[in-house]
């Protein structure tokens, strides 16, 4: 059946097709398998012409959480964002129409193509454009931008040609030279250090990454979204050092990993002055960001691995295990996971960061995704729920965006329902950062996704205050007075959130109530479910060798 037709029968009119069903089958020739959003005036028609073309629709309750979404499924996928905008109908454009904002000129701010299409006929070539641009070099964002005429307007069939789907992205390599001064470089370290980044993942580098690690013994660390690309409990892995390696490695390899504020721009006093970086990225203009770096590998980060391992089988070379590095390095990770174990054994209630986290570690599927944001809640659980795969991670990332949450655990149920049925997503989220996009939890029950939500709720952000004081402190005027910015309002019932919507909720406050709720939330997958756990309001981190980057007098 050729694309024509089958757009000519989707949309029931003898030889004409509406511009929705172009912009559908469009996306469907370009492998487009998820679509996210919220329907209304004049998009509602474009999402109806997709489900009926077998694109995957999930209508969620904010836009902002639809993106969250989208971006997800892209990262998940290999698949990246296109945002699909309605916009006032040509014909009234500078006269104030409905919403009429420039779209298109706002949009390439912000993404890496944005275009309207001139006519119905130009739309199948626009989408092309559109995701070849957001798989090819560094993925990214892109925006299409439909007049509402354009919707309804029917043009003859056979006027309408689709561009086929765009080839995969083009795998580049890096200079011969380049690589073998890398080589070089590396072999003379005394202090050496792998960092994998978040773009190691996402360009599916796992094996070639492990096989250089264990060949040439190299301590490692992961960014919070290339944890899993070597699994957390690998001998190798010094994330419970991470400062100390940071601070004293003296060659450091970064597999697509920016540095940028999570690596704290490459500069001292979180690094050695003479420190020298070996840059593996595949944006040419990311190289040599905040520091001069010693080698630059330009190029996909799976096949300048395998170049460094050419390297390393003509020349083999290991890192010694008993250097004074490996001893100092393990001797600080053993001081690190002692001062977590020692918090979370704490009997003491309500509970803390630690506690929570060590007994939900003991509980987690090894091949669950763990999606995960707050300030405390996503900082202290990334150090311990452990991540054995590549691409199980999903984290605000770097932006540090809060609201996140939700719509990437909706994407990742979706895609674990498609590829590997039976694979849990575990949401983990503080009680702050749940308000930004709480709302989805009706998304989430209308279409049955068996996600476990935990709540960490200490009753603010960053800090709150128990019922007791609050109240106490209600008694010096009206809250928008004397209640600190930070506040929330004590011991609130999130869990409720989801029972108002078919989901199973809990709400613990002890080790044993967390243990057994969450058990039964893992045996259920017939539904979602949200576990609301109370900590100690005032619950911080363990001591850090430095400060936040911006601090604050509070």
């Amino acid at each position: 059946m050729s694309e024509s037709n089958s757009a000519e029968r989707s949309d029931g009119t003898d030889g004409q097709v509406s511009g929705a069903t172009v912009v559908a089958q469009a996306l469907k020739t370009q492998n487009v398998e998820y679509m996210f959003g919220i329907v209304g005036i004049p998009v509602t028609e474009i999402a109806v012409a997709a489900q009926q073309l077998g694109i995957r629709y999930v209508g969620m309750r904010n836009e902002q959480a639809a993106c969250y979404a989208a971006s997800a499924v892209g990262y998940l996928t290999g698949r990246p964002l296109i945002v699909i905008g309605g916009s006032s109908e040509r014909s009234q454009e500078t006269m104030g129409a409905f919403q009429e904002f420039p779209q298109v000129e706002a949009c390439r701010l912000y993404s890496k193509f944005s275009a309207r299409p001139s006519s119905i006929e130009a739309i199948p070539t626009v989408i092309e454009k559109a995701v070849r641009s957001s798989i090819y070099g560094r993925p990214g964002a892109c925006y299409v931008d439909i007049p509402a005429d354009f919707v309804n307007l029917q043009v003859n069939v056979n006027s309408v040609k689709y561009t086929e789907c765009c080839m995969p992205p083009p795998v580049s390599m890096a200079e011969t030279s380049a690589v073998y001064k890398a080589a070089s470089v590396l072999r003379n370290a005394k202090q050496p250090l792998l960092i994998i980044g978040k773009g190691a993942a996402y360009a599916h580098a796992e094996e070639g990454i492990r096989k250089l690690v264990e060949r040439c013994q190299l301590p490692f660390l992961p960014t919070p979204m290339g944890k899993g690309v070597i699994p957390d409990n690998h001998p190798n892995c010094v994330a419970a050092a991470r400062s100390r390696a940071l601070q004293f490695a003296d060659v450091i390899v970064l597999f697509g990993a920016r540095l940028n504020w999570i690596l704290h721009f490459g500069l001292p006093p979180r690094y050695q002055p003479d420190v020298k970086f070996i840059q593996v990225d595949i944006c040419a203009e990311e190289l040599g960001n905040n520091v001069r770096p010693a080698v630059t590998l330009l190029g996909d980060i799976n096949a300048v691995t395998k170049q460094l391992l050419e390297q390393f089988d003509k020349t083999p070379w290991q890192y010694p295990l008993e250097s004074k590095w490996w001893k100092t390095l393990r001797e600080k990770m053993k001081s690190n996971e002692a001062a977590s174990k020692e918090l979370a054994s704490q009997k003491s209630l309500p509970m803390n960061y630690y506690t929570v986290f060590y007994h939900v570690q003991e509980q987690l599927p090894k091949d669950c995704i763990v999606v995960s944001e707050g300030a405390n809640t996503m900082d202290i659980g990334r150090t311990v729920l452990q991540n054995y795969l590549p691409r199980h991670r999903l984290d605000a990332g770097t932006f540090g965006t809060m609201g996140v949450g939700l719509g990437f655990a909706i994407a990742a149920a979706l895609v674990a329902k498609d590829r590997n049925p039976g694979q849990r997503v575990i949401c983990v989220e503080g009680d702050s950062a749940f308000g930004f996009s709480g709302m989805e939890v009706e998304t989430i029950c209308r279409y049955n996704l068996p996600i476990v939500l935990l709540v960490v709720n200490n009753n603010g952000i960053y800090q709150g205050f128990d019922t007791a004081t609050w109240k106490d402190i209600l008694k010096f005027g009206d809250a928008t007075a004397v209640a600190p910015p930070m506040c929330l309002l004590p011991n609130s019932h999130y869990e409720q959130v989801i029972t108002a919507f078919g989901g199973k909720g809990y709400f613990v406050q002890t080790p044993k109530e967390l243990q057994e709720s969450l058990r039964q939330s893992l045996a259920d997958t017939t539904k979602p479910s949200l576990i609301n756990i109370m900590i100690e309001p005032q619950a911080m981190r363990k001591a850090q060798d430095f400060h936040w980057l911006t601090r604050s007098n509070m």
